[in-house]
């Protein structure tokens, strides 16, 4: 696969084409197109896709789910689903995307992902159930590598996704090993994200979480029982729920986020020259 990104996913800045290479930059911008008119977007979510139809009609819709990376960047996600087919004469597929990085004053990331002909294979089929969460993790890996600029208007950037994420041998997604403190640590962040962000109890059991760490939800749930314990959260059936002794460490959780960004800007500042 590979990830664009930019202000307008229909066009190339041929300077960047230059510093990514002739080969990549070309293949990235076969796979972008323009919108379709009554595409479906969906807010990606632990429960399953939130969906509404631009235009006229209305579908329904979830509340948005908040994804932490590692880094401790709290991310929200949109898919224009379906998947689609390129009609420029390589044999892949493509989908858009925005990826926004919440509590930083509109900061955010359009995508094109582009899945190969060899990693479609992978999957029975391309709906959101099953594509949806190598997709997240693998977007969230890349932002991990700061490989992706959030940005409030900017110039359109190829990504290489490709199927380094991918365990062939095992069949299985590979996104690195996490060890039990950046679980806890990771863990602690996304309550603390999602309860100010959004609100309400948050889950714990995330299959797509457990992908991006290399875990089990089993182990996500004892780590939530010690987090329980200290007195952090209640967790009642996997569902935690913040308590005041987890969300006064917000000065600490949100120094990480804004350490992270700083990292992210000096990087692609640097790059730039």
């Amino acid at each position: 696969m590979t990830i664009v990104w930019g202000k307008q996913k229909d066009k190339w800045n041929e300077a960047d084409q230059r510093e990514q290479g002739e080969t990549s930059a070309a293949e990235g911008g076969q796979s972008v197109s323009p919108g379709i008119s009554g595409a479906l977007k969906y807010l990606a979510s632990e429960a399953g896709p939130g969906m509404s139809i631009e235009g006229e009609a209305a579908g329904t819709s979830v509340s948005k789910h908040v994804y932490v990376t590692l880094t401790g960047l709290p991310l929200t996600m949109e898919f224009e689903w379906p998947f689609r087919r390129s009609t420029a004469g390589a044999d892949f597929w493509f989908l858009h995307a925005t990826v926004r990085l919440e509590g930083a004053q509109g900061l955010q990331a359009p995508v094109a992902v582009n899945m190969s002909a060899t990693l479609r294979e992978v999957f029975s089929s391309l709906e959101p159930k099953e594509t949806q969460g190598p997709i997240i993790n693998a977007v969230r890996k890349e932002v991990d590598r700061r490989q992706l600029e959030f940005v409030r208007s900017g110039k359109l950037v190829p990504l290489q996704f490709s199927s380094r994420h991918y365990d062939f041998n095992r069949k299985q997604w590979a996104f690195g090993k996490a060890t039990e403190e950046t679980i806890r640590t990771f863990l602690e962040r996304k309550i603390y994200w999602q309860t100010k962000l959004v609100g309400g109890d948050v889950w714990v059991g995330d299959d797509i979480e457990a992908q991006y760490l290399q875990t089990t939800t089993d182990h996500l749930a004892q780590l939530a029982n010690q987090m329980a314990g200290e007195g952090l959260v209640k967790l009642e059936r996997r569902w935690a729920t913040a308590l005041p002794a987890l969300m006064a460490r917000a000065e600490e959780f949100e120094a990480a986020m804004q350490a992270a960004v700083g990292e992210l800007e000096r990087k692609h500042a640097f790059e730039r020259g």
